[in-house]
């Protein structure tokens, strides 16, 4: 079974036109997956069909349809599934494809893209930019579960202060995701967490680091390295700035430091 999206911009908006698409795809025997609204006048579907020229003569046919536009017919890109799922398309950056940018009100959708990222095999490196208490870390854990996927801290400020130096038993696994905390790890002394690092980064696997600009400073890393980066805001207009950033690393570490000693570190 071959799957296809096909998106298009109503130019006639009459009665039965929709239903009338449908018809055409059952007569060619093409099943429609999901549809949905994707746009201001727009509306697209996921399609299946055995056979490749059930779909080329559907294109064909759609080229003497005066009352639609097509504007996408082609193998569906994440994206494309994103759209018709949650009916909208994710915003991207005009000049970095491999930007994508979200607000707060979106993280359902944002989870729902990260974790079609996590269920790709082999190394992907993600990068996560984004203000304190906007829901980089939770959204993170979330696309994790919903991936099906395990989760390995190599650094951290969730709760406490955790810097990693060692994994253990099944943590090896290339099925598991590795998060990072770019800030934690660029200020971390412990040449062993450095070492484990650089060990993750050759694995096969999925890796995040929330603050990536922080991550590739004084590093054999660059931000070309990464495969997709992503933008968190609390709103649209926000600025996302380090210095802010790097004063609550520090607060935490004081604070922690006070009440637990030298936080986590093993």
């Amino acid at each position: 079974m071959k799957e296809w999206y096909f998106e298009y911009e109503i130019q006639v908006n009459r009665p039965g036109l929709l239903g009338d698409i449908a018809s055409l795809l059952g007569m060619l025997r093409v099943n429609i997956v999901t549809i949905n609204g994707v746009d201001q006048g727009r509306r697209g579907m996921l399609l299946r069909a055995e056979h490749d020229v059930q779909l080329a003569r559907f294109e064909q046919i759609l080229s003497t349809i005066e009352t639609i536009a097509v504007t996408k017919f082609r193998e569906p890109k994440l994206r494309d599934i994103l759209a018709v799922r949650h009916g909208r398309y994710i915003q991207r950056d005009a000049d970095d494809r491999k930007t994508f940018r979200f607000v707060r009100d979106e993280l359902g959708l944002l989870v729902d893209f990260m974790a079609e990222i996590f269920k790709q095999e082999g190394h992907k490196l993600v990068g996560l930019r984004g203000m304190p208490r906007v829901g980089k870390t939770e959204s993170i854990v979330a696309a994790s579960v919903s991936a099906n996927k395990k989760w390995i801290f190599l650094s951290s400020t969730m709760i406490k202060q955790t810097v990693r130096n060692q994994l253990m038993g099944d943590e090896h696994n290339a099925n598991n995701i590795f998060i990072l905390d770019g800030i934690v790890t660029r200020r971390s002394a412990d040449e062993r967490h450095m070492q484990l690092v650089r060990e993750m980064m050759r694995m096969p696997t999925i890796k995040v680091v929330e603050h990536p600009d922080k991550f590739v400073e004084q590093s054999e890393y660059s931000i070309d390295d990464f495969d997709y980066i992503i933008e968190l805001r609390h709103h649209p207009e926000e600025k996302i700035t380090y210095e802010v950033l790097e004063k609550n690393t520090f607060m935490d570490e004081k604070s922690q430091g006070d009440m637990f000693g030298d936080g986590f570190n093993f």
